[in-house]
């Protein structure tokens, strides 16, 4: 396993080593002990949640508040996404800057997002299933957002804003200036 440390501090991704033969691949997605030993950390996740989107399904930007924030470590079991990730740490010095990643079946790298950040992806693929590790649990009244096509983030999320397909919840989201953070 390698990691690598984004331009966002203590958002890495992370890349598996892969073995392949004729009989097709193995690789170890995840060991608590190695993944906390190469971020020096001591993350303990307590969930997994997996999604399955249609291509130009934008799901994001969400974060968690407060005592329910969550670190996320995440991937793609099939198909394709770009996924972004925000750093929302007001003492920062990243503060309101972003990383942006296509993760993939092929590549089969993941990505941790630590506490304080804000997360969403776009499938790219005609399906894809997405899958990540939570190290805290959901709380409704802790969470937040910030609407994908702030100028302010300027993301280039590689589709036109026509293309998109986004939930109700998402397409009213605040800009990064009026966010609760």
């Amino acid at each position: 396993m390698k990691v690598i440390e984004t331009n966002l501090k203590g958002c890495y991704i992370i890349e598996p080593k892969i073995f392949e033969d004729k009989r097709g691949y193995f690789f170890e997605s995840f060991n608590n002990d190695k993944f906390n030993e190469l971020i020096s950390s001591n993350i303990k996740f307590i969930q997994d949640n997996e999604s399955f989107s249609s291509k130009g399904v934008l799901r994001g930007l969400h974060y968690q508040r407060g005592e329910f924030a969550q670190a996320k470590l995440v991937r793609v079991v099939k198909g394709s996404v770009l996924d972004v990730a925000v750093d929302l740490r007001k003492n920062s010095p990243t503060f309101g800057e972003h990383f942006k990643i296509e993760l993939n079946e092929y590549n089969k790298m993941q990505l941790f997002i630590p506490r304080g950040f804000a997360h969403g992806f776009l499938v790219l693929s005609e399906t894809a299933i997405f899958s990540y590790k939570c190290d805290n649990l959901y709380n409704k009244e802790s969470e937040g957002g910030i609407i994908f096509n702030d100028p302010e983030l300027n993301i280039n999320w590689q589709m036109q804003d026509e293309e998109l397909i986004i939930s109700e919840k998402d397409i009213v989201l605040p800009p990064l200036k009026n966010a609760q953070l």
